[in-house]
């Protein structure tokens, strides 16, 4: 069942209960803290600008967990993965595109580094376990990527990833994609800041919302309260 589909139906509510509660199935006891990356990028010394870009489900509470994140100056849900003349949503919803739903991140590395970024996307953001899939949404325009701009990004990914895996931070293996990013192409008006538009709708409550509560409760020093 597709994300617009669902929205359609009084069902969805029971559906995304159940598959959330599936997806906790993948994480690991919250009685340990969830690690640091062991290697990152120091804070820089001034104000500047870098990019991230990552995938995991639908591109909404992704969106919406990082326009809460220290640090981060904007969010962008869009397509990443397929060619530019398939990034559409009716496109990219029948899973054929090659694209995933994404979002670019831009940030203030002086504020926030990257691999905080990647703790934030593998912690609260997504589970990382569920392959091809994310919740209720289904087909690989739902997978776990992450879009590395340059071999810096690549290295912090790669060994944060298999920290976890070390750390065995999940119950169940981590199937993120690492992928070098050729393009990130902005999804439609209607898509942006729907969480925000949006708060009351089922699928918020149930499946977005839960991710920046847990954003500000576990993580309060990354936690930002936009105006």
């Amino acid at each position: 069942m597709t994300r617009c589909r669902a929205l359609r139906t009084f069902a969805v509510v029971v559906g995304l209960a159940a598959a959330m509660a599936g997806a906790a199935c993948g994480r690991a006891s919250a009685a340990s803290p969830f690690p640091d990356p062991a290697v990152d990028d120091a804070l820089g010394t001034g104000p500047d600008v870098a990019t991230a870009v990552v995938a995991g489900g639908c591109f909404w509470g992704i969106e919406s967990v990082f326009e809460h994140v220290k640090g981060v100056t904007d969010a962008v849900s869009g397509y990443s993965g397929g060619p530019a003349m398939s990034a559409k949503y009716e496109m990219v919803e029948t899973g054929g595109t090659g694209h995933a739903e994404s979002v670019k991140v831009t940030f203030d590395p002086s504020r926030i580094t990257y691999g905080q970024l990647l703790k934030v996307f593998f912690a609260v953001a997504h589970d990382p376990t569920q392959l091809n899939r994310q919740g209720p949404d289904t087909g690989p325009q739902y997978r776990s990527v992450v879009f590395y701009a340059n071999p810096r990004q690549k290295e912090i990914a790669e060994r944060y990833i298999s920290q976890l895996g070390e750390a065995r931070r999940f119950s169940r293996p981590i199937v993120t994609q690492l992928v070098a990013l050729q393009a990130f192409y902005p999804a439609e008006a209607y898509h942006q800041d729907y969480a925000f538009h949006h708060p009351n709708a089922p699928y918020i409550m149930i499946n977005d919302r839960p991710k920046v509560y847990d954003l500000k409760r576990e993580y309060p020093g990354l936690y930002f309260e936009p105006r």
